[in-house]
């Protein structure tokens, strides 16, 4: 499950908004939307979580408090 919290701290130490991130990813906001708040039981793809991570300047130990969280 994603740590929601963590991310959108990450997007607001970028000052990138969930549109800015799925436009940079080439995504649909709306999806990634939905992914990120767990609307529709879909979760983000290995490659989805790498553009993130790249985008958002992710390291290794953030990425496991963010995208592996309990």
């Amino acid at each position: 499950m994603i740590n929601t919290a963590k991310l959108k701290a990450k997007l607001k130490e970028r000052n990138m908004t969930q549109e800015e991130l799925a436009k940079l990813m080439g995504k649909n906001p709306a999806t990634i939307n939905a992914k990120l708040n767990n609307k529709t039981g879909e979760t983000l793809t290995i490659e989805e979580t790498s553009k993130m991570k790249d985008i958002l300047q992710i390291n290794v130990s953030e990425m496991v408090e963010i995208f592996f969280a309990e």
